[in-house]
């Protein structure tokens, strides 16, 4: 089989003169420790599972990003208030829900929103839902969410482009999902709590945030058992309480640092996170040279081995290496010693950040879902445009090895994952700053303390 050269992949549209962007010097080594925020696509699921209840929910630890803020206005829509009280809680009173239909121009950009379906329908007996947007990853269908929510016993139609459910009252059932889809997989457990009777959810996904959602849901009463393994098992209640709930750590920002860290050859401490949740990224550190230890409770440290070397990744569900990590492992293979090939299975467009990686130097080729990446000495700075979330990331961490300056656009798509991640960078020694052009440097400093979103809006 012969490679293709990844020269023909559709590039990223132009950033705007007006758009802001990250530029970094690279080429400095990092120390220090880092804090690691509260799992973003965990703080979505648990906001949309408190409107199962008809009580007050707190949620501590939620990151400070443009997805929770957009999932905030979809909550609003529908007539549930959002509070936040302090630095990353956030109260919920989801007593007033009201209204069974999201508004269409919030939903479009945040394919989460999707995960307000099921507990509408419980709630209220019926939903109608426009189909998501997001990232431009992969198609990601919403034909499993349908199918379970079929087999509790709810009516579901799509039609342009409108998902609508009814059910006046769900009842468990047995449902076997064709892939272990993590949406899929919550949508029917929030739906399942106030079904009659038991549900069997077979083939689940057995990710750490379908964990922390079941917690979060038995911390309001529900009664379910089996979240981490293939088979979870849901006895519906008649209804739920409010509860005060803490986070899990982003193990996806977690990884990023690591691979920050082996990348710029350098020793950091980061936490809290949970080892379990990161034991494929950090077995592909240590076979790749990386030291990596638990240096005390919750915390990691990782340091440079003797090389960087080649290795294989192929992406698969969890406890399989993540999808969400495959961008910022191919930066660092991009400068190990050898050739690597990654293998993506799970979203079938997430190798748009290769052509962006080889103009900063890089050496990658791609031909259906594989990236063959032969090891380079050095990346050199260049402007480049982020195509998704995880690869805006890839970008800033071949910026902070590659000789040169970096310019990073797209920004809209780091500031829906990482809360504060130039400023952690620079607390840890990274030449990196964000740019509004026009803006006078107080207005910058303003406008990044205030959060990404004011931070990505160009002055006039």
């Amino acid at each position: 089989m012969g490679i293709e050269p990844s020269l023909p992949q559709s590039s990223p549209a132009p950033a705007r003169l007006t758009d802001p962007y990250l530029q970094i010097e690279g080429g400095y080594r990092l120390s220090g420790e880092v804090t690691i925020s509260g799992a973003k696509n965990s703080s979505l699921a648990l906001m949309a599972a408190s409107l199962l209840t008809m009580e007050p929910c707190r949620l501590h630890n939620v990151p400070k990003l443009a997805d929770i803020r957009m999932m905030s206005a979809i909550l609003e829509s529908l007539g549930v208030r959002v509070k936040p009280v302090a630095d990353n809680t956030l109260d919920i009173d989801p007593r007033f829900l009201s209204v069974h239909r999201a508004p269409y121009e919030l939903v479009n950009s945040l394919r989460a929103s999707f995960f307000i379906l099921g507990p509408i329908l419980a709630r209220l007996g019926m939903a109608r839902i426009p189909l998501p947007g997001g990232c431009a990853i992969g198609a990601r269908p919403v034909d499993l969410h349908v199918r379970g929510l079929q087999a509790l016993g709810a009516q579901v139609r799509i039609e342009h482009g409108i998902v609508e459910a009814r059910a006046r009252k769900l009842r468990g059932g047995r449902i076997y999902l064709d892939y272990p889809s993590v949406g899929a997989t919550e949508t029917i457990m929030m739906a399942a709590t106030l079904a009659e009777g038991e549900t069997v959810i077979e083939n689940a996904a057995q990710e750490p945030e379908v964990v922390d959602l079941a917690n979060f849901c038995r911390s309001m009463g529900a009664h379910i058992r089996g979240a981490g393994s293939k088979t979870i098992v849901i006895s519906g209640v008649l209804r739920l309480h409010g509860s005060e709930y803490h986070v899990i750590p982003d193990r996806i920002e977690t990884g990023t640092f690591m691979a920050a860290a082996a990348i710029t050859r350098s020793t950091l401490r980061i936490g809290p996170v949970f080892p379990e949740h990161l034991a494929a990224v950090i077995a592909k550190l240590r076979e790749m040279g990386s030291v990596v230890n638990l240096v005390g409770p919750g915390t990691l440290e990782v340091s440079p081995g003797r090389v960087m070397a080649a290795t294989d990744i192929e992406t698969l569900p969890f406890p399989g290496f993540p999808t969400d990590m495959q961008a910022q492992f191919m930066s660092v293979l991009a400068v190990s010693e050898g050739t690597s090939i990654i293998s993506e299975t799970v979203f079938e467009n997430r190798l748009m950040h290769v052509p962006e990686l080889n103009r900063l130097g890089a050496d990658i080729r791609v031909r259906s879902g594989h990236a063959i990446v032969r090891g380079v000495l050095k990346l050199s700075g260049a402007p480049v445009v982020a195509t998704d979330l995880r690869a805006s990331a890839a970008l800033v961490i071949a910026g902070l090895a590659a000789h040169g300056t970096t310019t990073i656009a797209g920004l809209h798509h780091l500031d829906r994952g990482y809360e504060s991640i130039e400023r952690k960078l620079q607390a840890l020694g990274a030449r990196i700053e964000r740019h509004l052009p026009g803006a006078a440097p107080s207005e910058v400093s303003n406008a990044v303390a205030a959060g990404p979103d004011a931070a990505t809006v160009a002055p006039a």
